[in-house]
């Protein structure tokens, strides 16, 4: 399979700015779809490219969820997968023949695009999210997004009580 995108061209995509718009809570709030609730939502970034957040959880283990940061490949209806924070689920690395169990976070990477594997199969531990919240506020941080003024990262939480 052909290289669709090089490591530095994914470390750029990754870094380059994204703005989200000031109602993108709402519009990622998951509706029903088949036994998860799924949500996405598309994004402009500064470069010119247009990315899409993909979020998906199942309605019968809160601990399987899918926060996804992908790429609207120009000219074709192909979305590559940036990077993806996967819930707690056993998972395998062909080519570093790894095994591991736990929440996640796939990374696109050209050696397993070589392979013929998927561009996101590649993933390491992670010990920095337990929920979908969690898990899409560690992606917005880690992918060049910016929140709109006076606005926070949660998105699940609802109303807080900090008193």
């Amino acid at each position: 399979m052909a290289v669709l995108y090089t490591d530095p061209e994914i470390e750029r995509l990754m870094r380059e700015s994204k703005s989200l718009p000031d109602d993108w809570r709402d519009r990622l709030r998951l509706k029903p779809k088949r036994g998860h609730g799924e949500r996405q939502l598309d994004i402009a970034g500064e470069a010119g490219s247009t990315f899409r957040l993909i979020l998906r959880q199942s309605k019968v283990n809160v601990q399987d969820f899918s926060a996804i940061l992908g790429l609207l490949v120009p000219e074709s209806n192909r979305v590559f997968r940036l990077r993806r924070y996967n819930g707690r689920h056993q998972h395998s690395n062909s080519i570093e023949k790894q095994t591991f169990y736990g929440f996640h976070i796939h990374t696109a990477t050209e050696r397993y695009q070589e392979l013929g594997a998927a561009e996101d199969a590649y993933a390491a531990p992670s010990d920095r999210f337990g929920s979908l919240d969690d898990a899409l506020r560690c992606l917005l941080t880690d992918s060049g997004f910016i929140v709109p003024p006076d606005q926070q990262i949660e998105l699940f939480d609802g109303e807080r009580d900090d008193g």
